[in-house]
């Protein structure tokens, strides 16, 4: 059963920045920010051999008809997600070496653990670390106090393996709970946290919510949460999902993503876009040369107009530029939760 505690829900809000949201003020003038993900999951998804009862079903190279077996190994299954570490991983680091851009790792804690001169050359090459679960699993049904500790564990993990604390996170398999209580342990641990991309597909640009468990502080005392949204619709993921992506779609897809939102930004609406990766996934060798032919095109359509950042760039620019204000996605925008 999942667990939902009230002192941690974040409320919806349908309205968030309106018909004319907000320019985030890119550095440079950028008229748009391109933020690559690489989900770093391999070695901490479900397997016997990690105490699980069945093996990984889920996005491997199968898709849509993959099965699990429980009680025994997959070695079919093992096998997929170990092409990510020990191949895909390395494809992508190269490619982001080649084009001079940095991506922010999505990264398991338990599989940065089982292959660290991978987690080390990450840092080495200037990428970002940032929390995506102790394992890959669905945390749902953990109580508080368990969730508690698999997030502490999970940040102090990734810490001992590549030398740096993250600073955010997106869990993906999370609890309702998750937006709200990892702010508070990272409070706790007396660690600075940056921002939040915990199942926030709402937008294009960020902006700030209010956490629960501060609304008894004078306004000068609170925080806040600052949410960099993230999105499924670019995801690799979705090669392995019907309906997804066959063939060319992927590229097809991202250019028309970014030309989207390029206009929009040259027409004074500056946007963020989102490209997310699995090393299993994007590592294979078609689908990191149509990644490839991506980061071409951006380069010759874009070039100057387009600020390529990692997360935590991100969230000290918007913080800089839009400090939190209670009650407000931004300064001059107040939350209207549908009042």
């Amino acid at each position: 059963m999942v667990v939902t505690d009230p002192r941690y829900e974040l409320p919806r809000d349908l309205e968030g920045y309106g018909e004319h949201s907000l320019n985030p003020q890119w550095p440079n003038n950028a008229k748009i920010c391109l933020s690559f993900l690489l989900n770093y999951e391999e070695g901490g998804e479900r397997t016997v051999l990690n105490g699980d009862a069945h093996s990984e079903p889920y996005l491997w190279e199968k898709g849509a008809s993959s099965t699990f077996v429980t009680g025994a190994r997959h070695i079919s299954a093992e096998s997929e997600y170990e092409y990510g570490s020990r191949v895909g991983a390395w494809r992508l680091l190269r490619l982001f070496k080649e084009m001079g851009w940095k991506f922010t790792s999505w990264a398991v804690a338990q599989a940065m653990e089982k292959n660290p001169s991978f987690a080390k050359a990450c840092v080495r090459d200037g990428h970002e670390i940032a929390a995506h679960g102790l394992r890959w699993l669905d945390i749902g049904e953990m109580s508080v106090e368990e969730e508690r500790e698999y997030i502490r564990d999970n940040a102090l993990s990734l810490e001992r393996t590549t030398g740096v604390f993250p600073k955010g996170y997106f869990y993906g398999r999370a609890s309702p709970n998750i937006r709200g209580l990892y702010p508070e342990v990272m409070k706790e641990m007396g660690r600075k946290l940056l921002y939040s991309s915990e199942s926030c597909f709402n937008d294009d640009v960020p902006y700030w919510m209010d956490l629960p468990w501060e609304k008894d502080l004078k306004d000068e005392e609170k925080e806040g949460l600052l949410v960099i949204p993230y999105n499924y619709d670019c995801n690799d993921g979705k090669f392995y999902m019907s309906p997804g992506f066959t063939g060319t779609t992927y590229l097809d897809y991202l250019k028309g993503t970014f030309d989207m939102l390029y206009r929009e930004g040259c027409n004074g609406s500056p946007k963020l876009m989102n490209i997310p990766m699995h090393s299993r996934i994007m590592g294979k060798p078609g689908r990191s040369e149509d990644l490839r032919k991506f980061m071409l095109y951006v380069k010759e359509k874009g070039g100057d107009d387009v600020w390529v950042a990692k997360r935590e760039e991100i969230a000290e620019h918007f913080k800089s530029k839009f400090p939190y204000m209670p009650r407000h996605l931004a300064p001059g925008h107040p939350i209207s939760l549908g009042k």
